[in-house]
């Protein structure tokens, strides 16, 4: 008899949340899984618990009591109290009991006027939540956009400073491999030039003993000398713009020496070719690697640049 005030007790509390919750549109299941999950603590924190989970996926399943979830149950297997402590608990529950009077109609409405303006409080609440974190995931994105740009911004800029000390690498090294070839023709000028200067000193000395020495008859004289074997020979380029180069080369060096010289002493860096005149002939790359001897460019010759 002592456990039916506790029974009836806790049954009108949760038919007045869950009528309330009813009576506001809610399905009766959300209704009973909120009451349930809030351990009957009220309407508004029943209606705290929909609005959060109302996007949950099971939301909308039937909802099971778990097993053994009696009211009452765990005061019917708790050990007997002494009769007074009893007696006394049951007087208080049945003036709480009887104090539960139902609520009227207008209590109702008002009841549910007031929760519905909560509810409007409550999703108001929950929209500006929303858009607040709607914002922050605007600024989060736009930070993390804008660190990427910085990102690939400063890899572009490493690339084009690894081109760029690439381009001068590569200018410095032609420019050094330029004067190595200025420096060594400069010294087989030179070279041709000691021998040349040489050669001429020595026929200047020799010139008055052989002015001292009579001069034989013309029919006294022997057979013609032999041809001279040359060791060097001066040619003349005519380059494109009109103007000439003129250098000594030694008989035994290719054409393509001629060639390297007049890249590297002429402003026009086109591709060209070389040609003789007189008789016409036009040196192909094969006759770059044949000495100049061998061309017929002994002891002099003039050769005429032309584009390919």
């Amino acid at each position: 008899m002592r456990d039916w005030p506790e029974k009836k007790l806790c049954t009108m509390a949760d038919c007045t949340t869950l009528e309330s919750l009813l009576e506001m549109g809610f399905d009766r299941n959300r209704a009973e899984k909120a009451v349930a999950h809030t351990g009957n603590q009220g309407i508004e924190r029943a209606m705290d618990w929909l609005m959060e989970h109302e996007n949950d996926p099971d939301i909308d399943e039937p909802y099971v009591p778990p097993a053994g979830n009696v009211l009452g149950a765990s005061e019917e297997q708790s050990p007997s109290q002494p009769d007074t402590e009893t007696s006394e608990f049951a007087v208080d529950e049945i003036e709480d009991t009887e104090s539960k009077r139902p609520m009227t109609e207008e209590e109702k409405k008002e009841q549910i006027k007031r929760l519905e303006e909560l509810m409007k409080v409550k999703q108001e609440e929950r929209r500006e939540r929303e858009r607040q974190d709607e914002v922050d995931r605007e600024k989060q994105r736009r930070k993390q956009g804008q660190e990427l740009q910085q990102v690939r911004q400063k890899l572009q800029e490493d690339e084009m400073k690894k081109l760029a000390d690439d381009r001068r690498r590569e200018k410095m090294e032609d420019r050094m491999a330029k004067q190595r070839v200025k420096e060594k023709i400069a010294r087989d000028r030179e070279e041709r030039a000691r021998k040349f200067g040489g050669g001429s000193s020595g026929t200047s000395l020799s010139s008055p003993t052989s002015d001292s020495t009579p001069q034989s008859p013309p029919e006294n004289q022997g057979p013609p000398p032999a041809k001279k074997d040359y060791d060097q020979c001066r040619i003349q380029v005519r380059l494109l713009d009109g103007s000439a180069l003129t250098a000594v080369f030694k008989a035994q060096e290719p054409l393509a020496a001629v060639r390297v010289y007049v890249q590297m002493n002429s402003a026009d860096s086109q591709d060209f070719t070389l040609l003789s005149p007189y008789p016409r002939r036009v040196y192909t790359d094969l006759d770059m690697e044949k000495p100049l001897s061998e061309l017929g460019l002994v002891p002099s010759a003039v050769l005429v640049v032309t584009k390919k």
